[in-house]
C-alpha cells in the first residue's frame, strides 16, 4: 500500500492530576529527521522514542510535541507569597483602591502567583505516555495511508496518461517523414541545385533515422511499467520512484528534440505537465 509522508496524529493520556497531549506532525524528507520539541519527555527515554518513531515511520521531517493540562487540586497549588507581595505592593504605588477580597481575586490572576507542585515522573506515568506516543504515531500512519490512496490514484493515472500520449505521437511519425522529404527538397529546389537522386535519397533516408524516435519509444514505455511495478510491489518506493520518473524525463526530453514535428511537440509537452505532477507527488510517497 502506497504511504504518504504527510501525515497528523494525536492522543490524550491521563496521569494523577494532569493530562498529557501527545501531538505527531510529519512532512516529506529524505531521511528521519525527529524533533521532539517537548520538556516532558524524559531525556533517558529520548533514544528510545527516536527508534521507535523511525521504525514505525521511516521517513520524513517528524516532530513530536507533548503538552501538560494540570488538574491540579488544592495540595498541588500553593501562593508564591514573594511574587503576590511584589504585585501587591505595585497595585498600592498605583493609587488604585478596591475591596481586599477584590485586589485579592485580581492578584491571583497574575502570571506565577499560583504555582503547581512539579510532578515526579514515574514508570506508570512513563507507561501512559509511552502508550499514548504509540497510539498517535499510530493514527498518524493510519492519516498516511488515507493521502497514499489519493497519491496512488493521482500518479498511476499520470503515468496512464504519458503512455496514451505516446500512442497520439506515433499518429503523426509518417507524416513527419513526409513533412521532412518535402522540406529537404524545397530547400533544394529553392537553391536550383540539381543532385543526385539516389545520393540524395540515401541522405534523405540517413537524416530521417536521425530523427527517429522508436528507441525513446520503447525505453519510456519499459520506464512507465516498472514504475507501476515499483508502486504496486516495494513497501516504500518513492525514492525509487523518483529516480524511474528521472529516467521517464531523459526519453521524453530526447523525443521532444527530436520530434521536429508541431503536432508531435505538443503531445510531448503534454507528456512534460503529467511527468512534473508526477515527480512533484512522488516527493511525498514514503
Amino acid at each position: 500500500m502506497t504511504k504518504s509522508m504527510t501525515g497528523y496524529g494525536k492522543a490524550e493520556c491521563s496521569l494523577p492530576d494532569s493530562k498529557i497531549t501527545i501531538e505527531i506532525r510529519s512532512l516529506n524528507g529524505k531521511n528521519a529527521d525527529i524533533s521532539i520539541k517537548s520538556s516532558l519527555i524524559p531525556r533517558e527515554k529520548e533514544m528510545e522514542v527516536r527508534q521507535y518513531i523511525a521504525k514505525e515511520l521511516q521517513r520524513g521531517n517528524i516532530d513530536l510535541y507533548a503538552t501538560l493540562e494540570v488538574n491540579a487540586t488544592d495540595k498541588a497549588k500553593h501562593i508564591n507569597k514573594e511574587i503576590y507581595n511584589g504585585y501587591l505592593s505595585q497595585i498600592k504605588e498605583l493609587g488604585i483602591e478596591c475591596t481586599p477580597d477584590a485586589m485579592l481575586q485580581t492578584i491571583l490572576r497574575l502570571p506565577d502567583v499560583i504555582e503547581v507542585k512539579k510532578q515526579e515522573m514515574t514508570d506508570e506515568s512513563w507507561e501512559a505516555i509511552n502508550n499514548a506516543i504509540k497510539e498517535a504515531v499510530g493514527a498518524l500512519n493510519g492519516f498516511r495511508d488515507k493521502e497514499g490512496e489519493i497519491l496512488y490514484k493521482d500518479v498511476t493515472s499520470r503515468v496512464a496518461l504519458i503512455e496514451s500520449y505516446v500512442a497520439e505521437v506515433e499518429k503523426h511519425e509518417e507524416s513527419r517523414i513526409e513533412s521532412v522529404r518535402e522540406r529537404i527538397k524545397n530547400r533544394i529546389e529553392e537553391l536550383g541545385i540539381t543532385p543526385d537522386q539516389n545520393r540524395l535519397e540515401q541522405e534523405i533516408i540517413f537524416y530521417i533515422e536521425k530523427l527517429d524516435i522508436n528507441e525513446e519509444k520503447v525505453r519510456l514505455r519499459q520506464h512507465c511499467k516498472y514504475f507501476m511495478e515499483t508502486i504496486d510491489g516495494e513497501q516504500y518506493p518513492g525514492k525509487k520512484l523518483g529516480f524511474i520518473a528521472q529516467e521517464m524525463g531523459r526519453e521524453i526530453n530526447t523525443m521532444g528534440s527530436k520530434s521536429n514535428h508541431a503536432e508531435m511537440q505538443k503531445w510531448v509537452v503534454r507528456m512534460k505537465d503529467e511527468l512534473e505532477k508526477i515527480k512533484e507527488q512522488c516527493l511525498n510517497i514514503l
